[in-house]
C-alpha cells in the first residue's frame, strides 16, 4: 500500500492519470479536468411520461447503455466503462429521465449511440403495451463540465437525483445509480467527503424539471 500524502507532484499526476486510463473512477485528489473533455448527458422521456417505471426496465436500459457505450453485460460494471470515444463517469437512470456523465473523445458518435439504444428499447416495450408508434423519448442534451469542482458537483447531483425527485430518501435506496460503485470502490468516507467539498446546492433547478 501507497502513503498518497508522502508521493511528490509528478508521482501523484501519474497515479492519477494511471488509474483513469485503467477504468478508475476518480479518486482524491480529483483529477484535472480538460476543457470540453467531460459532459453532463441528459435524456427525458416524451412529454415526462414515466415509461421507465419499472426495476426492470431501467436495469435493461442501464444494461444497453454499457454495451452500446463499450462495455460488455458480462463484465463486472465499473463506473468508467473503457470505450474508444466514451467513458461513462456516473449515472442515474430515473423513471423519465436519465442523466450520464461522462468523458467525450469523440462528440459525433453519441446521437447515433442514441438512437440505437433508444429506438431498441422503445420497438420492446411499445411490444409489451401492445401499443404501435408510441414516441417514448423527446430528445437528449448536453452540458459541458467546466471544471474540476462542476465535474464532482455533477457526480454528486447525479447520485442526490432520486430524492431530489422524491423517489427515495437516501442515494443509497435507488438500485439504478452510480452511487453504489462508488461506494464500493471509494469507500463511504470518499462520498461524504465528496459532497461536503461539492455541495449540490441550486444546481439544476432552471432545467431539471422532470
Amino acid at each position: 500500500m501507497y502513503e498518497y500524502r508522502q508521493l511528490t507532484t509528478e508521482q501523484k499526476a501519474e497515479l492519477v492519470e494511471y488509474g483513469l486510463s485503467q477504468g478508475y473512477p476518480p479518486h482524491s485528489p480529483p483529477h484535472k479536468v480538460r476543457d470540453k473533455q467531460f459532459y453532463l448527458l441528459t435524456v427525458a422521456c416524451y412529454e415526462h411520461k414515466c415509461h421507465i417505471n419499472t426495476e426492470s426496465r431501467r436495469q435493461q436500459l442501464l444494461d444497453m447503455i454499457f454495451d452500446r457505450f463499450g462495455g460488455s453485460g458480462n463484465e463486472q460494471r465499473s463506473a468508467e466503462a473503457p470505450t474508444t470515444n466514451l467513458r461513462i463517469c456516473a449515472w442515474v437512470i430515473l423513471p423519465n429521465h436519465y442523466h450520464l456523465l461522462v468523458q467525450v473523445v469523440n462528440f459525433d458518435v453519441l446521437s447515433d449511440l442514441f438512437r440505437r439504444i433508444h429506438g431498441s428499447v422503445s420497438r420492446q416495450w411499445n411490444i409489451e403495451n401492445n401499443v404501435t408508434k408510441r414516441k417514448i423519448w423527446y430528445r437528449w442534451s448536453d452540458r459541458a463540465i467546466r471544471s474540476e469542482r462542476h465535474y464532482y458537483t455533477t457526480v454528486n447531483y447525479i447520485h442526490y437525483n432520486p430524492v431530489k425527485h422524491g423517489l427515495v430518501k437516501s442515494p443509497y435506496n435507488w438500485v439504478e445509480s452510480s452511487v453504489h460503485w462508488y461506494l464500493q470502490a471509494c469507500g463511504q468516507q470518499w462520498l461524504r467527503d465528496c459532497w461536503t467539498q461539492y455541495p449540490v446546492r441550486d444546481y439544476g433547478s432552471d432545467w431539471d424539471n422532470f
